[in-house]
């Protein structure tokens, strides 16, 4: 990747598009972007080394967004992507002051819950900085004037399991039933999966709270949403460009090549990222 600053140099379509998270959560958007635009280059950094940013402050999960974004502008990105819904409410409006890329946050999928209750109940499973954040707080304004409950549910220790890779062990089933229950009992009949780790659950979650249950994530709607904005930008990468994925980690680096493999394919290489720790 070239060393361009894309904040003060020219943009090219060719250029890759930075995508980060606190840890491996962000893989289940960047598969769906991969899947909307498969000709794209695309840069993930796993801030594995904070992980979970959900018990973090806003200001240290700011910093982290500055740090990950720079080095990341420094692989002359075209665009951001914040794979956390956390970390989109803490530094999202930071990052697009800062910075001239496009930048596109996560928000959970409430809005289109709306639409698919059938009991009026929706129940919205995230991080507690998640949930307590403004523009968590903006979307349920939002949303007030419609004939829902939404029953939001923080999940403490769920992103843990998940980096551990136990994403189908005893402990994790008995998490996972553990916060489902008072959804359920609430009569949710959709649920709102509003952190990017707990897609990589979804079996699980699925299997739990059965068939009736529909179950939503960002992913798919970030995708299309980067596509639109490289679209305007007139960034779209050729479609004679080959797609290809580079990965970095600030965590521990056998685990998180570990659950790279696990989590996107065996072929997956990653990268120490040391000087953003």
């Amino acid at each position: 990747m070239t060393n361009s600053d894309t904040s003060i140099h020219r943009r090219f379509p060719q250029q890759p598009i930075g995508v980060f998270d606190s840890g491996v959560g962000g893989l289940s958007v960047l598969r769906d972007i991969r899947r909307e635009l498969p000709h794209e280059h695309l840069l993930y950094v796993a801030d594995s080394g904070h992980a979970p940013y959900g018990d973090k402050s806003p200001a240290f999960i700011a910093a982290r967004s500055i740090a990950i974004t720079e080095f990341l502008l420094t692989q002359g990105v075209k665009a951001m992507v914040i794979a956390c819904n956390t970390a989109t409410g803490a530094a999202a409006r930071l990052l697009r002051q800062r910075y001239a890329v496009p930048i596109i946050g996560l928000e959970p999928a409430i809005k289109p819950a709306l639409t698919c209750t059938r009991s009026g109940v929706v129940g919205v499973m995230a991080t507690r900085q998640t949930l307590a954040s403004a523009k968590f707080a903006a979307l349920l304004t939002e949303c007030a004037q419609q004939p829902v409950r939404i029953v939001p549910q923080p999940c403490p220790g769920l992103v843990e399991q998940i980096e551990a890779g136990n994403l189908n062990g005893a402990v994790t089933r008995s998490l996972v039933a553990e916060l489902v229950a008072p959804l359920l009992d609430a009569g949710a009949d959709t649920l709102v999966l509003g952190c990017t780790h707990y897609p990589h659950l979804r079996p699980l979650i699925a299997e739990l709270v059965g068939p009736t249950v529909t179950i939503l994530d960002s992913g798919a709607a970030v995708a299309r949403q980067v596509r639109r904005r490289l679209n305007e930008a007139a960034l779209l990468a050729p479609s004679s460009q080959y797609g290809q994925e580079w990965f970095w980690t600030t965590g521990e680096l056998v685990q998180t090549q570990m659950l790279l493999t696990q989590l996107w394919n065996t072929e997956a290489q990653l990268l120490p990222l040391t000087a953003q720790g």
